[in-house]
């Protein structure tokens, strides 16, 4: 069997005004040089918080004098990984996740309605699907590298999303979130996913993309 080449781009496009986490900074592009004016080159000036569309978190990023994100192993989002698609409307259970037999080291990224409607609109979705308290700690105490969730937190936003965060981030799992898994099939991938090293960062924007294992 010929392994495929073609790689899937599951990160969302960076664009001025686009969405963003309540409190966050907005997201601001604009050119401070254009040819099309006159210059000799087109330079952009970009003005973004460090959790902006598809990104990573770092322990950094919620437990103090812990891992910062140019401290991540490259092999924590570089290699094997599974999509796992959830049918939960609401939050990934641990009722539901113990039927897709996890274990220690796997690289988990959870497709949810979230792909489908959250991206459609730079207005914040209040109630996307999050991951609960109890899978978070269950998933932390079973040691998989990192999780990927498509919006832009593990957490609830109604219910607070600090918890999770630390229930994952204490265990040196690393989290991507903000990611658009609408034209990816459940099923076993090679995943690229890496933050730019920004040193003692609490986390970055993020490029991944997936190519069928």
């Amino acid at each position: 069997m010929v392994k495929s080449t073609k790689w899937i781009d599951i990160s969302v496009p960076l664009k001025d005004g686009m969405v963003h986490w309540p409190g966050d900074p907005e997201i601001k592009i604009h050119n401070i040089k254009d040819m099309r004016k006159g210059d000799r080159a087109t330079v952009a000036h970009l003005s973004m918080g460090s959790h902006t569309g598809t990104h990573m978190d770092a322990p950094a990023h919620f437990i103090l004098n812990t891992k910062t994100i140019d401290q991540m192993p490259l092999d924590s989002t570089v290699g094997l990984a599974r999509v796992i698609e959830i049918k939960d409307p609401e939050s990934i259970k641990i009722e539901e996740l113990k039927k897709h037999k996890i274990k220690k080291g796997d690289r988990i990224l959870f497709k949810t309605k979230n792909s489908a409607l959250c991206w459609n609109t730079n207005d914040f979705v209040k109630d996307f699907v999050y991951i609960s308290d109890d899978a978070g700690h269950w998933l932390g105490e079973i040691g998989v590298k990192c999780v990927g969730v498509d919006y832009l937190s593990v957490g609830s936003f109604r219910k607070g999303g600090h918890e999770i965060h630390k229930a994952l981030l204490s265990k040196n799992v690393w989290i991507i979130e903000g990611l658009n898994l609408s034209k990816v099939k459940p099923g076993k991938y090679d995943l690229a996913c890496l933050p730019l090293r920004i040193m003692n960062g609490d986390g970055s924007p993020a490029r991944a993309i997936l190519r069928k294992a």
